[in-house]
């Protein structure tokens, strides 16, 4: 393992985000503050509770998982389009760099980015509502193993982006809509059972909702369901990307 590589590469892109700190940080801390006090005022005048919970601390973990998503993919898909716009990408493919140490470089970065905004998110939602983590273990496990998951999966959408239109298609597009009707601002109790049935079919909804119960033991869905997904999906990703390194798909073109 060459660790020294690793680090070149993981510090590289985490340098990228002192230099947009304004966009990286701040942005997401002003985006969370506003959903606290539009939906606060406008929704959660209506809706005191959701089992028991707050309606506030009830949208944390959903909103903590939107930022988490588009954040991972969008600096996983960047990191590696960036090389390939700029053909950087061919350096590192010709140095003595295993797919392992350029995926580590890489997507740990993209990870370590969306846990670091992920906690902001959380500090700044505790400002908002009275928030208790009732299993802080598993919340680190759904928060870490998503951030992992989903850098990964950006990683493989800058493989495949042919242009900066396919590079934000599916975390600008195709993220937020699934989050939002994943669950994230109501349980899906509260549907009609037809679009509760559809609901089901969204891979976002176990995401939200194992996470939310490491927060207050209430979830739309089995948690153990919700930690076999992201394995899962995990486990494809990471296939993708063996098959795309042994082919040389859009790397070596």
């Amino acid at each position: 393992m060459n660790i020294e590589a690793v680090k070149s590469i993981y510090f590289f892109e985490m340098a990228r985000t002192r230099r947009t700190l304004l966009q990286s940080v701040v942005s997401p801390v002003i985006s969370t503050s506003l959903y606290f006090i539009v939906f606060g005022a406008a929704i959660g005048t209506r809706i005191q509770e959701i089992d028991g919970i707050s309606y506030g601390a009830f949208i944390t973990p959903g909103l903590m998982m939107l930022t988490l998503l588009t954040q991972c993919i969008g600096n996983g898909s960047f990191g590696i389009y960036f090389p390939k716009f700029t053909g950087t990408i061919y350096e590192v493919l010709s140095s003595p760099i295993s797919m392992l140490e350029i995926v580590l470089g890489y997507v740990g970065a993209a990870a370590t980015k969306g846990l670091m905004i992920g906690t902001i998110i959380l500090i700044t939602a505790s400002l908002f509502v009275d928030l208790s983590i009732a299993h802080p273990f598993v919340m680190l496990f759904f928060f870490v193993l998503t951030a992992v998951t989903f850098s990964l999966f950006g990683f493989l959408i800058g493989i495949w982006a042919k242009d900066f239109e396919q590079l934000n298609l599916i975390p600008m597009l195709v993220i937020p809509p699934l989050v939002f009707l994943g669950g994230s601002f109501y349980s899906i109790d509260m549907l009609p059972p037809f679009w509760r049935a559809v609901s089901h079919f969204n891979p976002v909804l176990y995401l939200i909702s194992g996470f939310r119960w490491s927060f207050f033991e209430i979830s739309d869905v089995n948690p153990l369901a919700s930690a076999a997904i992201i394995l899962v999906f995990l486990a494809l990703c990471m296939s993708a990307l063996t098959w795309i390194f042994r082919t040389g798909y859009k790397l070596r073109s």
